[in-house]
């Protein structure tokens, strides 16, 4: 049987006058957007258009909630309690399903971003309260994670609320010997070359692996690659990976299309 992966990007995250990513020219070649809600990127307008760029191509829209943090990107970590954490994510999300009813098409899946999505993996209380935000929305979303022995926390919480798990590697960032992501303040944490990409995206699709930075293979289980669309290699990468794997002979599908 032919596996199936999806390959999605961080998109919608222009704000005003201010443009960040080729949207329009990615968006052809991924089959999930990660589109971001308007407290670390993009305003509503960017998300009216990227959500009518994602239905044209029958891409799988998600929500990508972060904490409220324009100035640092949504990357820095913030005080906040578990209450205002669960109503940060349920309304980034209602105000990106609202932009799809709006235009007839429907939400795929939930992908916290940034500091958010990394706290997640240390803190069972906030994974915990961040899943049962996205099931008193919809219970039929798809929550994304980080793939390898850090998802224990998300996805025993979408376990306990029903939600259905995507586990998700990232080709294009450097992976610590316990299977975290390098910090991006570190030298090499960001991978720009497209065929460096494509290889560790194999690896990950195919193999089930990923080479951490100390030379060690770390297993992983992916349903999911992910792009960043602020990487200046963006469209080289997202091409150049989507080629290697179907020339593997993956298939290369909206997470909604085998979860």
């Amino acid at each position: 049987m032919t596996k199936s992966i999806d390959l999605n990007c961080d998109m919608g995250e222009s704000f005003g006058r201010y443009k960040l990513g080729l949207d329009e020219e990615v968006i052809k070649v991924i089959t999930s957007a990660n589109v971001a809600c308007g407290w670390h990127a993009g305003d509503p307008l960017v998300m009216e258009q990227t959500v009518l760029m994602a239905r044209e191509h029958m891409v799988g829209i998600g929500a990508h909630p972060g904490f409220p943090d324009l100035l640092g990107f949504g990357r820095r970590n913030l005080d906040c309690s578990l209450e205002e954490v669960k109503n940060y994510v349920i309304y980034q999300i209602g105000a990106l399903q609202a932009f799809c009813q709006a235009h007839n098409t429907r939400l795929q899946h939930v992908k916290p971003h940034g500091s958010l999505y990394l706290s997640m993996l240390e803190d069972e209380d906030l994974a915990r309260t961040v899943a049962e935000a996205v099931a008193a929305l919809d219970p039929s979303l798809i929550c994304l994670t980080l793939a390898g022995a850090k998802n224990r926390n998300m996805t025993r919480a979408c376990r306990e609320f029903g939600l259905k798990v995507a586990y998700e590697a990232f080709p294009d960032r450097a992976y610590t010997k316990d299977g975290t992501l390098v910090s991006r303040r570190n030298p090499g944490s960001v991978i720009q070359d497209p065929d460096q990409a494509a290889e560790r995206a194999l690896s990950m699709a195919r193999d089930n692996q990923v080479l951490a930075e100390d030379g060690s293979k770390i297993p992983l289980e992916v349903h999911t690659l992910c792009v960043h669309g602020d990487t200046p290699t963006a469209l080289e990468l997202v091409k150049r990976i989507r080629g290697e794997l179907q020339g593997a002979g993956l298939k290369v599908s909206p997470l909604r299309e085998f979860l």
